[in-house]
């Protein structure tokens, strides 16, 4: 039987703020062309899981790889899609300029974008059901639409591996839809996918597989074996009695 190949793993991960643990020896691996949920309630370290594992916040203990490798050999291969509160929506530059700046990283010091990644830029918008957008400044727009101006701006880079923090929060219906779809196309495409989130109800139908997280890994693997009630159960910390809150796990 041949082993799945691993998209990303991380080791014995420690991460801690102002001496406060927020992850403990987490060991945490996504295979290949999956779709994987991070899921836990608020506080359960699911943002700093990513942001640990890409290098964007230190880690006391552990290491993290990428197709097997560091992430400084592979780093074209792998996207990362921040929350849109983590960006000053004042500053003045427009729809088209963010997403062309997913291309930097292929050009090298002293090349600037040229027609090629203009155009790339382009698709990416019609991706996400923008592209009527592009000249408009990024401070006039939704809570919806800066996320899809997020999720273009990775897509231009075209990588193997997305990571994508909370791309659902805060956003109108039309946005989720045309996310989702963009979710659909990454699956059918054998790109791989980590999403932090944070609606239980839609986990099934967004993701193959799920991690459940709370500090520690209380469960990871495909969503029919670890989306159980008891594994949710024990990473919200819900009484046995509550079926309500659980009612669309397995």
């Amino acid at each position: 039987m041949t082993e799945t190949a691993l998209a990303c793993a991380t080791s014995n991960l420690s991460v801690a703020y102002r001496a406060e643990p927020v992850l403990r020896g987490i060991n945490f691996e996504v295979p290949s062309g999956v779709v994987m949920g991070i899921v836990g309630p608020n506080g359960a370290g699911k943002s700093t899981l990513i942001k640990a594992m890409l290098g964007l916040v230190t880690p006391l203990t552990g290491s993290s790889e990428f197709f097997g490798s560091p992430l400084s050999r592979v780093r074209r291969r792998v996207g990362y899609m921040p929350q849109s509160t983590s960006v000053d929506w004042d500053f003045p530059t427009t729809v088209h300029d963010v997403v062309t700046m997913g291309t930097y990283g292929g050009l090298g010091w002293f090349r600037r974008p040229g027609r090629a990644e203009h155009e790339r830029a382009l698709v990416a918008l019609e991706q996400t059901g923008i592209a009527d957008l592009a000249k408009r400044q990024i401070g006039e727009l939704s809570g919806g639409q800066r996320q899809r101006v997020f999720l273009a701006r990775t897509l231009v880079q075209d990588p193997d591996l997305y990571f994508m923090d909370e791309p659902f929060q805060g956003i109108d219906a039309k946005s989720q839809q045309a996310i989702v779809s963009v979710l659909h196309r990454l699956r059918e495409a054998q790109k791989t996918v980590v999403i932090v989130h944070h609606d239980l109800a839609t986990v099934r139908e967004y993701c193959d597989s799920v991690t459940l997280l709370n500090r520690t890994i209380i469960a990871s693997g495909p969503v029919d074996e670890a989306y159980t009630r008891e594994n949710i159960r024990a990473a919200y910390d819900v009484a046995a009695g509550d079926d309500t809150f659980l009612e669309f796990a397995s």
